[in-house]
């Protein structure tokens, strides 16, 4: 077996810390090298239950790792909050940070008691994403799969619900969305 007398070791509390980051499906794509890149960035928050991470229409400046707790997504229609999901440990969100200029498309709130949170600024990300493009293509990739595996449940979930919503304008809303993106980016 050949061994690389030059290798970077990493401490036992750093390898665990890459055994948890990996959990995430943006990093667990990732080697041990690549995941260390990001540790200096990362941040442990603490929040209490009800205390809000960000609100929807936010500015996406962070992603967040759960390391502890709960945290519930949830949307504001009129005057109540529609639940979307409950994540837990090692589960990940505020994942459109990782596109410059996104906004928060819906809420995150400690539900549980406490919640540990890494926080990995958008900043930090991006300059990672410009000095390394392996991990960017890592990342983006999995955010990608991620995405589209959200839209085929959207999909199937109308198709089993067929008359909750209906598809063609809420499917004409997006793109007109997108086109009123594209051209305040032009």
């Amino acid at each position: 077996m050949f061994w690389n007398l030059f290798a970077k070791r990493y401490s036992a509390k750093e390898k665990v810390l890459f055994r948890f980051l990996r959990q995430s499906k943006l990093f667990e794509k990732l080697t041990d090298d690549e995941l260390a890149e990001f540790v200096p960035f990362l941040h442990l928050r603490k929040y209490v239950k009800n205390e809000a991470i960000f609100f929807r229409n936010d500015p996406s400046q962070a992603l967040y790792i759960i390391k502890s707790g709960e945290i519930m997504l949830n949307l504001d229609v009129q005057d109540k909050f529609e639940e979307l999901i409950i994540i837990k440990k090692g589960e990940s969100f505020g994942d459109n940070a990782l596109l410059e200029g996104a906004r928060r498309n819906y809420n995150a709130i400690c539900y549980s008691e406490y919640c540990d949170l890494y926080v990995l600024p958008q900043t930090n990300i991006l300059t990672i994403f410009e000095e390394n493009i392996e991990i960017k293509a890592k990342i983006l990739h999995a955010f990608a799969y991620y995405y589209d595996q959200y839209l085929s449940n959207v999909f199937k979930a109308y198709r089993d619900t067929f008359t909750f919503f209906d598809l063609s304008e809420a499917y004409l809303l997006a793109k007109r969305n997108m086109s009123k993106i594209q051209n305040e980016d032009d």
